[in-house]
């Protein structure tokens, strides 16, 4: 085994999705998150319910010119157009890179080139339907899909005849992440939603991270509205406590949800609140799929295959 493939690497990142970091902190490296005073957006710190680990370190935006990393991992364009330049030292900005791309295009979702054009840098995509969608250009591409860790003492019940969405900011967010499906949808079947602001389409609001699981696991199906993102957290969260998935047939939930096996999706709102009134009434239906869903989530969103996968990828850009 090489010196690099044993050594601990010292990696520089940004705090873009909570839950994320947390799952890319299993990783057995150490992670500085780049902070500001106050935390604003992109510059939060390991604060809050979830259990970091040792190996997260908080970084404050003045020390970091001053430190000895061995790789930087970029998770959003204005880091990587922004503070590569003005944060960083001439030495810092030629370590070993890392981007990784959370999201489709949001500009035109086959036409819109991304902003890293670097042959020296990998980029890392989340799903394959991301690495499909956008022109990636001269940068060497990879995809690493999702891996979770569950409360293994949290399994789903389904004893609450209803079903449940997870999406921040829906009322806000509007038709991309389906505020007018789940209108429809809820119009027709019960349902719930929580995330951020989500009293503002009417749902209960914001649940905490670490409570996420056991909430919804009470609920008979999980409902993704989503029409156009990346494959949400919660959906893979949702499955693997044993909770069956309903929603679109589109990007990469298309190929995670096997109809009729571990949930149902499709492109017509009526078919799926069909599907969604028949697990109401059905809930050994919903146990079975249930538990396929689980399966899935344990083969292809397993934390040891993440990372194993980031391993990789963090020893292929740092020997």
């Amino acid at each position: 085994m090489s010196e690099t493939a044993r050594r601990r690497l010292r990696i520089l990142t940004w705090h873009v999705h909570g839950n994320y970091l947390y799952y890319l902190s299993q990783v057995p490296h150490d992670f500085y998150i780049v902070t500001k005073p106050g935390y604003p957006p992109g510059y939060a710190g390991v604060g809050g319910a979830l259990p970091w680990g040792d190996n997260v370190h908080e970084m404050p935006w003045d020390a970091v010119r001053a430190a000895s990393f061995d790789c930087v991992l970029y998770q959003h364009r204005d880091h990587y157009t922004r503070d590569r330049e003005t944060l960083l030292s001439a030495a810092q900005r030629g370590l070993p890179t890392i981007f990784l791309e959370h999201d489709p295009p949001q500009e035109h979702p086959t036409n819109t080139r991304h902003p890293v054009q670097d042959p020296s840098v990998l980029l890392v995509h989340v799903t394959p339907f991301n690495a499909l969608m956008w022109d990636n250009g001269v940068t060497p591409v990879r995809v690493i899909e999702h891996g979770v860790v569950v409360n293994p003492a949290v399994r789903y019940s389904g004893t609450l005849a209803r079903g449940i969405s997870v999406v921040n900011h829906l009322a806000r967010r509007g038709r991309r992440l389906g505020a007018d499906v789940y209108a429809e949808a809820r119009s027709k079947v019960p349902l719930d939603l929580v995330g951020m602001d989500a009293q503002a389409a009417g749902g209960i609001g914001e649940i905490g991270n670490t409570e996420l699981a056991a909430f919804m696991a009470r609920y008979r199906f999980f409902f993704n509205p989503i029409r156009y993102t990346s494959l949400g957290l919660a959906v893979v969260e949702a499955m693997s406590i044993g909770m069956p998935v309903i929603g679109l047939a589109t990007t990469e939930l298309s190929t995670v949800i096997r109809n009729g096996g571990n949930g149902y999706v499709d492109t017509r709102i009526d078919t799926l609140v069909d599907v969604m009134r028949r697990l109401i009434a059905q809930p050994q239906t919903a146990m079975r799929w249930g538990r396929a869903a689980a399966r899935t989530a344990q083969e292809r969103f397993g934390i040891g295959r993440f990372v194993t996968d980031w391993e990789a990828a963090l020893r292929d850009v740092s020997r």
